[in-house]
C-alpha cells in the first residue's frame, strides 16, 4: 500500500452525518478522499476542507454493482458508511455491503471497512438489526479481512438524536420518555471518523476483526433526556410512556411522516445498546472516548433561551 500521503480512500456516504469526520481525518494526514453517493452535490460542502485537487466526487448507488465497481476502482482503502434507520433496508444494508464487498475483492482493493451497529444479528426482530447482521455476513464471506465497526448512538453537532431531544425541549412544557431504561452508551462522531480512518489505512492490525465503539458513559433514556434539558437550561417535566400506549402508538402510527417512532424502532429499543463486555474497541486505536458534556457546550447553545449568553447548566 503507498505512502499515506498518497492514498486513495474511497468513502460510500462519505457526505453523511458520520462521513464527514471520516473524510476530515483522511483530510489532515494527506489521503485523497473519493466521496461516492447518489447525490455528490450533498457533499460538496466537504471540497474546501481539504487541499486543492484531494477530494473526488462519484454519483453512484450501492445497489447497482457496476457503479459500485467503477467507484473502487484504484482505491487504496474502501469506507462503507451507508445506513439507513427507515427504507430499503435490504437493498442498501444487505445488498449494497454485498455490491461494495465484492467490488473490492475482484478490483484488489487492499482494505475495507464495513460500518455496522452494535445490536446487528441477523436473528434480530427489527429489520435495521436483522439487515445490519445480514449485511456482516454478506461482507465477511466476500471481503473476508474486511474490519466491521459497530458503533453506539452517535452524537455530534449535526446528530439528529440529542438534537432531536434539544428541539424538543426547547418548545415542550412536558416531554414524553418511551423506554426509559433502556441503555446507551452514545459516541463522539469525531472519535468514530478517527478509528474508521486508522483501520482504513491499517490492513496489518485491524484487517478481519470487529470493533465495538461506546463512549465513557452509560445512560438510560431517560437519564440522557434529563441531561440535554440540564444542559439546555430546560426544566421539563418528564412523563414516562407506558410500554403498552407505546407498543399502540408505534404499530398504529409508525408509518406516518414525522411519527415519534416507528414500529422497527420500538423493536430496537426492546435491547440495550452497549458494547459487549470485553469486545475490541477504541482502546485498540489508542483513543480516549469523549463524554457528552465535553464537547456539547459548543452546539447545544443555540437550544437554550439566550443561547451562548446564557448561564451554563452543570451536569
Amino acid at each position: 500500500m503507498p505512502d499515506r500521503m498518497d492514498r486513495l480512500v474511497t468513502l460510500f456516504g462519505g457526505g453523511g452525518f458520520v462521513g464527514r469526520y471520516v473524510a476530515q481525518h483522511l483530510y489532515k494526514i494527506g489521503a485523497r478522499v473519493r466521496i461516492a453517493q447518489t447525490e455528490p452535490r450533498r457533499a460538496f460542502f466537504l471540497k474546501p476542507l481539504g487541499n486543492l485537487g484531494q477530494t473526488q466526487f462519484a454519483a453512484v448507488d450501492i445497489r447497482n454493482p457496476d457503479q459500485v465497481r467503477l467507484a473502487v476502482k484504484n482505491s487504496d482503502a474502501v469506507v462503507n458508511l451507508v445506513g439507513v434507520l427507515k427504507g430499503d433496508f435490504q437493498g442498501l444494508h444487505v445488498d449494497g455491503a454485498r455490491n461494495v464487498a465484492e467490488a473490492c475483492a475482484a478490483e484488489g482493493v487492499p482494505s475495507l471497512v464495513h460500518i455496522s451497529a452494535i445490536g446487528a444479528d441477523p436473528e434480530s426482530e427489527s429489520a435495521y438489526g436483522r439487515t445490519k447482521g445480514e449485511g456482516e455476513a454478506a461482507v465477511r464471506a466476500a471481503f473476508a479481512r474486511a474490519t466491521i465497526m459497530r458503533p453506539s448512538v452517535v452524537f455530534g453537532r449535526e446528530d439528529n438524536f440529542i438534537n432531536r431531544f434539544a428541539g424538543l425541549a426547547r418548545v415542550l412544557p412536558v416531554l414524553p420518555v418511551i423506554r426509559g431504561p433502556v441503555k446507551f452508551q452514545p459516541v463522539f462522531a469525531a472519535d468514530v471518523g478517527k478509528a474508521v480512518s486508522a483501520a482504513a489505512l491499517d490492513p496489518r492490525t485491524h484487517g478481519g476483526k470487529t470493533y465495538e465503539l461506546g463512549g465513557p458513559q452509560v445512560l438510560t433514556m431517560r437519564e440522557l433526556m434529563e441531561w440535554v434539558c440540564k444542559s439546555t437550561g430546560r426544566n421539563r417535566t418528564l412523563v414516562d410512556v407506558p410500554d403498552s400506549v407505546a407498543r399502540m402508538l408505534a404499530r398504529a402510527f409508525g408509518w406516518a411522516p414525522g411519527a415519534p417512532i416507528t414500529w422497527d424502532q420500538w423493536l430496537m429499543l426492546q435491547h440495550d445498546n452497549i458494547a459487549s463486555a470485553g469486545a475490541d474497541g477504541f482502546a485498540n486505536f489508542g483513543i480516549m472516548p469523549t463524554p457528552l458534556s465535553a464537547v456539547s457546550e459548543g452546539w447545544l447553545t443555540a437550544y437554550r433561551r439566550r443561547g451562548r449568553f446564557a448561564a451554563k447548566q452543570p451536569y
